[in-house]
Formats: structure tokens, C-alpha cells, sequence
């Protein structure tokens, strides 16, 4: 699953520090520290999408922190924080779900709005319009991977959804692929791969098994060096290279990657 840094989180909301901290002690986010470096899940980016439109309703910090959590406890299972509208009457948040309006600092609901109310709307699921589509595309892409234990088609369906989305969605692309591989479908499954803008250690390795199937040794062989290229510590890549090299009949080189392999599985 894609991660967000602290640089992301600043970029795309500019939340002070206050703010962000308040958030997370409360545990509406859960922040990692993977080597020391501050991660964000996608579900984080919807909390803090949320702070960031209550924020601009002039909401105060105290306010916008008691208001996530009269929210959460307010949806149903599964609801997507993005499918609401937020607004300021007076100095309180109200919140518009579809044809329903409730105060987000009681959850109680509220009487409708008057087309002439004069209150600050702000629509979470207005972002940039390259920022939109890609936090769209990771929707897709994470219900696409909720499905593939119970339904392929249905994840497929989702991941191109999410390619539909932003073509630069790097995993909804690698997993995509696989699934038309293991379908049997290599020829579509290699234009996912080759129509990507970017590439990455996974993709390649996985493009390279492709082309082992499709009995393209030599292009194969490429694909694995360009994934151990992005990824030096990609061990399998030098089994397979090793093993494509002795069926070549290029002993060195098979020599020479089965070494390589065997000092990274001793590590």
C-alpha cells in the first residue's frame, strides 16, 4: 500500500504541526516511523482531508478535533470520509451527507438547509485536479485489493478503474498485471506493464516473468537486470538470472548471479 510522508501531508493540506499532533493523539491518524521517517496510509490522507476542509471553514483546531470524532462514530462501517460535505453555521461544523445533515459536534441531525443559507461549504472531494484524481484512483485501487481473495474479475475491474483514474498508479498497474498473468492473458498483461510512465523494481521483476512465459528469454533477462538496477537487494532477480544464464549456456554469468544470490540469502 502506498505510503504519504510528512512532506506530502504539508503539501496537499498545510496543517500546522499543532493541529497534526492533536489529531493523532486523539488516534484519528496512526502515523508510522519507518526509519525514522513519518508515514501516512491512504485512510490517513481522508482524516486529514477532512481537518484540512474544516480548517477552511474557519473551524477552530479544538473544534476540528472533536468534530472527527463525532464523525467517525457517525458513519456507517466502510463509509469514505470523501462522500461528504462540510460546512460553518455560526462557530460549529455541520455535515451534509447525501440528503442528511447533522451537527458534527453533537452527531445530532440538523433541518435541512435553505438553498439562500449563507454557510461555508467546502466539498471534500474538491482537490487539484491531478491530486483528485489520484486520491480517486487510490480509492479504486484499495477496494481492488480487498477483493482479490473473493473476486478476481471484480478486483481487475478495480484496478482498471484506478488506471482509468491516473495512469501513473504505479501498484494498481503491477497488480493488475499479475492478475491478467495468472489469468493466462499475458499479451494484455505485458501492455499493462509496458504502458507505464514509470517503472519500478516489482514491475520489472514481474515484466520479466512475463517474458520467461512468452518464451522471450533474452528480453527477460533485460527486465531482471533492470529490476536489480532499482533494487540492488532484489535476490531473486540473480536466481533467475542465474538460471536463465546456464540454459543460455553462459556459464560465467550464471556462475556470477548464483553467487550473488547465495550472498544476499546468507545475509
Amino acid at each position: 500500500m502506498h505510503e504519504y510522508s510528512q512532506s506530502d501531508i504539508n503539501r496537499l493540506f498545510k496543517l500546522s504541526a499543532a493541529l497534526l499532533r492533536s489529531v493523532a493523539r486523539a488516534g484519528y491518524v496512526t502515523p508510522a516511523s519507518p526509519e525514522g521517517k513519518t508515514a501516512y496510509t491512504f485512510q490517513d490522507l481522508l482524516i486529514l482531508r477532512t481537518a484540512s476542509a474544516l480548517l477552511a471553514a474557519k473551524i477552530t483546531p479544538a473544534k476540528i478535533v472533536a468534530a472527527l470524532g463525532h464523525i467517525r462514530r457517525a458513519l456507517p462501517p466502510g463509509s469514505l470520509l470523501t462522500t461528504l460535505a462540510l460546512g460553518a453555521a455560526g462557530d460549529d461544523v455541520v455535515v451534509r451527507e447525501g440528503t442528511n445533515i447533522w451537527e458534527a459536534k453533537s452527531g445530532q441531525y440538523a433541518l435541512p438547509w435553505e438553498a439562500e443559507t449563507p454557510a461555508r461549504v467546502v466539498a471534500l472531494s474538491k482537490a487539484p485536479r491531478g491530486e483528485s484524481r489520484m486520491m480517486v484512483a487510490h480509492q479504486h485501487y484499495a477496494r481492488g485489493h480487498a477483493l482479490e481473495d473473493s473476486d478476481v474479475a471484480a478486483a481487475r475491474a478495480a484496478y482498471l478503474d484506478a488506471l482509468n483514474a491516473h495512469q501513473d498508479h504505479l501498484e494498481a498497474r503491477i497488480n493488475l498485471g499479475r492478475l491478467l498473468h495468472l489469468d493466462g492473458e499475458l499479451k494484455e498483461a505485458e501492455k499493462v506493464y509496458r504502458d507505464a510512465k514509470s517503472s519500478s523494481a516489482l514491475l520489472s521483476f514481474n515484466l520479466a516473468i512475463l517474458l520467461e512465459d512468452l518464451n522471450r528469454e533474452e528480453e527477460a533477462i533485460s527486465a531482471y537486470r533492470e529490476a536489480l538496477a532499482q533494487d540492488p537487494h532484489l535476490h531473486d532477480a540473480h536466481f533467475n538470472l542465474s538460471r536463465l544464464h546456464e540454459q543460455a549456456k553462459q556459464p560465467r554469468e550464471a556462475l556470477r548471479h548464483l553467487l550473488a544470490y547465495r550472498r544476499h540469502v546468507r545475509q
